[in-house]
Formats: structure tokens, C-alpha cells, sequence
């Protein structure tokens, strides 16, 4: 795969970005006290930095589709390593959240844009792997990225880690401005042209797919210690190593769905990683009896829905080649919506009833997009991956 080394670089810039995104979690007792508010409040500052991952990246990037690339990429990451800085001044609560905001803007388009620079820099029968190597950077933020910058925190405080998280994203971006050609569109690109992928029906099915794939996942993994504390004797400390070893497997499931993409296709490894995935939800319902079962289901159920990420995203950009950067910039919106579904319903699943109705409710949701990536895939049996994409108009 040629520009390998770069796809390594974008996706260490996502894995920056998912640090700060996830970070909060780790430390949001010790930020609490700090601003001098809620546990609750604090969980806003992950909340506003999702939703506007979710709404303002994706109309900033339909805004600046005709613009370079890299100078679009080399901006965003700028700004979002100078939000960085703003942590460590002493600003209250209120204007912390603004600069949340405008870190999840500026981070959420650096990640689709890189997703969709990466899929131009390497041949096209490595796309898919390109996506997955991207999607590693996410995944590794949490298995890396948020116990690290947690240990940092208790020793420097919280506020050094954003610096230090700014410092070493200025790393990506000078490798970004010397090494990453521009890219720009070869012919213009007109709002009505980028609004004619959201008619497509087959991209919006696509797109409903993530929503309910992710859905599923987020319904039993928001509230995954609960759930093993339920079905299992694991302490705390257990729960931990076990959560790290699940996020291990996301980091090899990404690596894994790329890779399977492109060499059987992203229809099959869609298929494959939801049938996996609603197999794996059936057997919590048997994990109880086994802890070593337990945990086995756990690890494979992670590797399962990560890998459908990049064969997903693939997906995507071949239906929309022209314009890769919407599709992407829509489904990272559509994942974040689908992890607010999940943990809403799965709340709801546990104030009514138990959390050991989860893997249900997961199940069922997970259902709905096999049924769907199905019926999808057969409608378009007749059509190629790469000889039918949307036609802009």
C-alpha cells in the first residue's frame, strides 16, 4: 500500500482527537471539583463535543467541499490543537463548553477528512484497509488513549493533558502541510449535487444501517459494567482488565474489518460482522454460566462490530466516490446518533426492567440492520460495487 506511512499519521491525529473526545470520562471527578459543578454537568462536555461531531462537522464540510483538502484538514487541526490551549487557562464552566463545541467541530471534521484523504492516497483496492488503519487511531484512543491520559492527569492534572495532547498534535500537522498533496474536487461541486446523496434510498438504507448496528452495540456497552457485574463475580479491578481487553479488540477488529473489505468485499464483511454481532448479543444471555465464556463472547462480539466500521465507510465511498467526504461526514453523524439511541433505549431497558435485558434490546436492534444491509445488498445484486456509484446531478 503505497503512502502507508502517511495513513499511520492521519490516524495518529484521530487518535489525538479520540483521546479528548473520550478523556473526560477518565477524569470527570477531578474536573468536577475543579469547575466547581456536577458529575452531570461535566458529562455534558462529552455530550456537546458528540453532537457537534455529529451536526456542525458534517454541514462545515458540505460548506467547504470545493476547498483543498489539506488546507481544510491542515485548518481544522489547527484550530482544535489551539482549543487544546484554551483548556489550561482558567476559564469557568459555561466557556468550557464552547470550547468543547469547538473542539468536536474542528475534531470531527480532521477525522472525516482524513478518512476520506486516506482513501486517495493509497491504491483503490486498499481503501478499505486505509479506512481501517484510520478507525484503528479511534479505537486505540480508547484503549490506549484514555487510561494513559487518566494516569497523566492524576499526576499533572487534567489540564496538562489537553496541553500536551496540543503539543503533540502539531506533530500530524507539519507531516500533513509537508508530505500530503492537495486535493481538491475536478469539477465544482453544488449544494443541490451534494443534497442528491441523501435522496439516493440506497445511501439513506446504508446509512439507517449504522444507525441501528451501532445502536445495538452502544445498547449493552454504555452500561457494560453493570451487566458484568450482574452476570459475573468480577471485582471492579477485573472489570477493567477485561474492558481493556475488549478495547483491544475493537483496535483489532477495525484492522481486521479494513483488511477483509478489501480482499471479499464490503457487502460480505458487513454481513458477516452483523451476523456475529447479533450472535454474540444471543449468547450473553448463556455467558452467566462461564465466566471464561463470558469474557470470550465479550472479545468477539468487540471485533465484530468494529470491523463493520470500515467495510461500512467503504461502502459508502464507492456509492459516493465523488464525493466521499459527505458520505463519510454523514454515517460519523449517523454513529453518533446511533450512540445516543442505544444508551437512551438501553436506560430506559434498565430503570423499567434489568440490565440483564440489554443483550435483548441489542439483539433486536442489531436485527433490524442485518435485515436491512440483506435486503440492500440483494436489491443491488445485479449492480457492482464500483460500476454503479450515485449519480450526482
Amino acid at each position: 500500500m503505497k503512502n502507508k506511512w502517511i495513513i499511520y499519521i492521519l490516524a495518529l491525529a484521530v487518535f489525538l482527537i479520540g483521546t479528548i473526545e473520550y478523556i473526560i470520562t477518565g477524569v470527570i471527578e477531578m474536573i468536577a471539583m475543579d469547575l466547581g459543578v456536577s458529575t452531570s454537568e461535566v458529562g455534558l462536555l462529552v455530550t456537546v463535543f458528540a453532537l457537534a461531531a455529529a451536526i456542525i462537522a458534517p454541514i462545515l464540510i458540505a460548506l467547504t467541499i470545493n476547498a483543498d483538502r489539506k488546507k481544510l484538514m491542515m485548518t481544522t487541526l489547527s484550530v482544535f490543537i489551539a482549543s487544546n490551549g484554551l483548556m489550561f487557562v482558567d476559564l469557568p464552566y459555561e466557556a468550557v463548553l464552547w470550547v468543547r463545541i469547538i473542539q468536536g467541530a474542528s475534531g470531527g471534521i480532521t477525522t472525516v477528512v482524513a478518512m476520506a484523504v486516506a482513501t486517495r492516497l493509497v491504491e483503490k483496492e486498499k481503501r478499505g484497509n486505509a479506512i481501517g488503519i484510520i478507525l484503528m487511531g479511534l479505537s486505540s484512543s480508547l484503549v490506549l488513549g484514555v487510561p494513559i491520559g487518566t494516569f497523566f492527569s492524576e499526576l499533572f492534572g487534567w489540564r496538562v493533558l489537553f496541553i500536551l495532547i496540543g503539543l503533540l498534535s502539531i506533530l500530524p500537522l507539519l507531516i500533513i502541510y509537508k508530505k500530503v498533496p492537495a486535493i481538491k474536487e475536478e469539477e465544482k461541486v453544488t449544494f443541490s449535487m451534494q443534497l442528491s446523496i441523501l435522496r439516493n434510498s440506497t445511501v439513506l438504507t446504508a446509512l439507517v444501517i449504522t444507525l441501528f448496528y451501532i445502536g445495538g452495540y452502544s445498547t449493552l456497552f454504555t452500561y457494560i459494567t453493570p451487566f458484568l457485574q450482574a452476570t459475573s463475580s468480577l471485582s471492579i479491578t477485573e472489570i477493567s482488565g477485561v474492558l481493556f481487553l475488549a478495547g483491544i479488540c475493537s483496535f483489532v477488529g477495525s484492522r481486521v474489518g479494513g483488511q477483509l473489505a478489501d480482499t471479499k468485499g464490503s457487502k460480505f464483511t458487513i454481513c458477516l460482522g452483523l451476523l456475529l454481532q447479533g450472535a454474540t448479543l444471543l449468547l450473553f444471555a448463556l455467558a452467566g454460566v462461564n465466566l471464561f465464556v463470558l469474557i470470550l463472547v465479550l472479545m468477539i462480539f468487540m471485533i465484530a462490530t468494529w470491523s463493520i466500521s470500515p467495510a461500512q465507510q467503504l461502502y459508502l465511498v464507492t456509492l459516493a466516490p465523488r464525493n466521499p467526504d459527505i458520505a463519510l461526514s454523514v454515517n460519523t453523524s449517523f454513529i453518533q446518533f446511533g450512540f445516543a439511541l442505544g444508551s437512551g433505549l438501553g436506560g430506559l431497558v434498565i430503570s423499567r426492567t434489568s440490565v440483564l435485558y440489554l443483550n435483548w434490546l441489542g439483539f433486536a436492534t442489531v436485527s433490524i440492520a442485518l435485515l436491512l444491509a440483506i435486503l440492500l445488498f440483494k436489491k443491488n445484486s445485479s449492480m457492482t460495487e464500483n460500476r454503479h456509484p450515485v449519480q450526482l446531478q
